[in-house]
């Protein structure tokens, strides 16, 4: 049965198509063949309660929140004031593309649409700047997967839905992770171009104390809505959903004071939305189909017991978890590859001993590495999408260094569980 579902799902994702449809089909052939219960008729039932999930609502939201954030031109002024402020350090404006995409992530929730908001902004720079592709692209590339890791984050939202976890814990434990993976990218960074500094642009001349006082004008709006979205949660006074529909409002406001708020930006921000929104929920419903199949089954029950009857240790285990991680990231989309293995995963991992809480980080960053690894790192195409001309393998090489750093993260949140079950324990004590 096991062999049936992998091949099957290789085989469907080989014929190019859609993830959603691939899920739904593997799940209907495993339910034919190995189900005991018939699936089909409850088929429609079953999709419309997963895609009515409360928290799920949060999705879109955060979304929303991105977008008005990108079409108002309230990114585009962030990455300018981040610039003014660390323009003078070794590598320049690579610092800027990680800042600032740490602090669209702390808004936007979206791995994707960090990388293409940064991406829109940056690429200019660095060809006027006249710095090498390679790492300046990759530092886009790697800076977007933040987006995943910093709250607020809809894989989080996602994981926590299929893995039983508190949203609101998951949001607190990866917020130390999620600094502390920028600040490693920004360290990488400073030594790489104080050896190198041929890989450098032009320097530019150092900003002037008012000029980095008035660049924090720029920073706050984005502040301001992570303090509304992610504060609001931290305090208890509203749930993931309710902080995203906060989120929405206050970048609803915002445009609204910049004078950029339109019928037409209301528009394109509602289309993007509603595209990017019936994606991720068409895969998650079809999932949660393939989940109750599984389930249904006893493939998970299989595969847990397979794996406690291992003459290993716990860590041996978790370590083969994660090379097997590594390598389906090469080629399976993120999305479909955490929605499919979730439900397998963390029973084998609360089996071992191990916090299901710890195990979210952990797997986010699994995550972000295969969302720069090639041959289907997503965001890797986006950045060479949005650079449009140039060789690819520019991008992929430039992301090496940022995916050895995440193998680094791994490391510590192995040997310190602490650095993500710390904040949670803390604040629920």
């Amino acid at each position: 049965m096991i062999a049936v579902a992998g091949f099957s799902l290789l085989g469907l994702l080989a014929l190019g198509l859609p993830v959603a449809v691939a899920l739904a089909l593997l799940a209907l052939i495993l339910d034919h063949f190995f189900s005991f219960f018939p699936v089909f008729p409850a088929m429609g039932e079953m999709l419309w309660g997963a895609s009515t999930n409360f928290t799920l609502i949060a999705i879109p939201l955060f979304i929303m929140t991105g977008e008005v954030l990108l079409r108002s031109g309230i990114a585009t002024d962030m990455f300018g004031a981040i610039d003014t402020w660390v323009r003078r350090i070794p590598g320049g404006l690579l610092h800027t593309n990680i800042a600032s995409s740490a602090l669209f992530a702390a808004t936007s929730g979206s791995s994707v649409a960090t990388a293409a908001t940064i991406s829109t902004v940056a690429i200019p720079q660095m060809e006027r700047g006249g710095y090498r592709p390679s790492l300046f692209l990759g530092s886009i590339a790697a800076g977007g997967t933040l987006g995943i890791l910093i709250p607020p984050s809809i894989n989080m939202i996602i994981y926590g839905v299929l893995a039983e976890v508190s949203i609101s814990r998951l949001y607190l434990a990866g917020l130390i992770p999620g600094l502390l993976m920028a600040l490693l990218f920004s360290c990488m960074v400073f030594i790489v171009f104080v050896f190198m500094p041929q890989l450098g642009g032009q320097r530019k001349a150092p900003s002037s104390l008012g000029e980095k006082v008035r660049a924090l004008r720029a920073m706050l709006p984005p502040l301001l809505l992570f303090m509304l979205m992610v504060g609001s949660i931290y305090v208890g006074i509203a749930t993931p959903t309710e902080a995203a529909a906060l989120g929405v409002l206050g970048a609803f406001g915002l445009a609204a004071v910049r004078r950029e708020l339109s019928v037409s930006l209301l528009l394109v921000v509602f289309e993007r939305t509603m595209r990017t929104t019936c994606m991720v929920m068409f895969i998650v419903a079809s999932a949660v189909l393939l989940n109750f199949v599984m389930v249904g089954t006893g493939m998970t029950t299989t595969v847990t017991q397979f794996v406690g009857n291992l003459d290993l240790s716990p860590l041996a285990i978790l370590i083969l978890i994660i090379c097997l991680y590594l390598v389906l990231g090469c080629f399976m989309e993120t999305l479909s590859l955490m929605i499919a293995t979730t439900p397998i995963v963390v029973p084998i991992i609360v089996t071992l001993g191990y916090d299901p809480l710890w195990f979210g980080i952990l797997f986010m960053v699994l995550i972000e590495a295969a969302l720069i690894t090639p041959p289907i790192g997503v965001n890797l195409f986006v950045v060479q999408s949005i650079r449009g001309s140039g060789p690819f393998r520019d991008v992929t090489l430039g992301s090496l260094p940022f995916l050895l750093i995440m193998l680094l993260m791994m490391a510590l949140l192995i040997a310190f569980p602490q650095l993500a079950t710390w904040l949670p324990t803390t604040l629920r004590g």
